[in-house]
């Protein structure tokens, strides 16, 4: 008996080549599987005038997929993990995360190689408040410029000259067969990625056990360890897109190995610390980082009062 299988998906390139890789990889599991895609917009890709951090933060990207899910209307939603809230809404579940890709943030600049050759107040693009805090850290002279849109749309507006470089995700450039356009590598410990960046994650309806058992041999147990330490870490400190925090987790001698950092916006106080911790209790390690940082000034740093 032929079973079905519908995904929902944002419309963007790289939401759609992240869906069809998830697709492809379930049909070779299942043979028998139908798989339908279910395209929908989000309001994250409708309100592109205005930072994330003022229309609402992450779950922007999320909320029509999960209410196709919890209407019935499909069973199954493909996300980069590092879009996702810290927290999902109650009837949701986390049933799969896929082995990780490069988890680093990339330069890219038409005629730049790297952020040390960018010229006195350069502009440069980023819609995080993660990565304008990091790049004002090591470089206070560059005017950091909003830059909102899908990742064609970022690049048309660099070589149309409204930027000297923009700062881009390094996995989605690769899923994108874009690798000629990275400049530079922003590499850990010196420049730290947004939680489970570099990470699909799936989506389904909690208590979906038909759905669960379907994506499970997907599920890659390292990549789902190293995004829990730096999830809960997030979670812990609120995290979000109004919040300049970023974290890495990565395996060494088989203990897992977690840093973070939370920052001002502008750049000029930051905290960072990191910690060693079971690979069998990631989120425990990622909560007890925080608690390192909030005791040593966090919510200060991030213009926050203390609870």
């Amino acid at each position: 008996m032929t079973e079905r299988l519908r995904i929902a998906t944002r419309e963007s390139p790289l939401a759609l080549w992240q869906t069809h890789h998830v697709a492809d990889r379930l049909q070779r599991l299942h043979a028998d599987l139908q798989i339908e895609l279910v395209p929908l917009t989000t309001r994250g890709d409708q309100i592109l005038d205005r930072p994330l951090a003022q229309i609402g933060g992450k779950g922007l990207f999320l909320k029509e997929l999960e209410q196709a899910m919890l209407k019935g209307e499909a069973d199954l939603a493909v996300h980069s993990c590092k879009d996702m809230p810290a927290e999902l809404d109650d009837g949701m579940a986390l049933c799969g995360l896929l082995d990780r890709a490069d988890p680093t943030d990339a330069l890219v600049s038409p005629k730049h190689a790297s952020l040390d050759e960018l010229p006195n107040g350069a502009r440069v693009g980023t819609s995080s408040l993660r990565r304008r805090a990091q790049l004002l850290a090591l470089r206070p002279d560059l005017q950091i410029l909003d830059l909102r849109g899908n990742v064609g749309t970022r690049l048309r507006k660099l070589d149309e000259g409204q930027y000297e470089a923009i700062v881009l995700a390094t996995a989605g450039l690769q899923r994108l067969g874009l690798d000629e356009r990275i400049r530079q590598r922003l590499q850990p410990p010196v420049f730290l990625p947004a939680p489970a960046q570099g990470v699909i994650a799936l989506e389904c309806r909690a208590g979906d056990d038909r759905v669960m058992a379907l994506v499970q041999p997907l599920h890659d147990p390292l990549s789902a360890a190293r995004a829990e330490a730096e999830r809960a870490f997030s979670r812990a400190l609120a995290g979000s897109c109004d919040v300049p925090l970023a974290a890495y987790a990565e395996v060494i001698d088989g203990q897992l190995q977690l840093q973070g950092l939370v920052a001002s916006a502008d750049g000029q106080r930051s905290l960072r610390d990191q910690l060693g911790g079971s690979i069998e209790q990631p989120e425990a390690l990622g909560l007890a980082l925080a608690e390192r940082l909030l005791a040593a000034g966090a919510e200060a740093v991030l213009g926050r009062s203390a609870p």
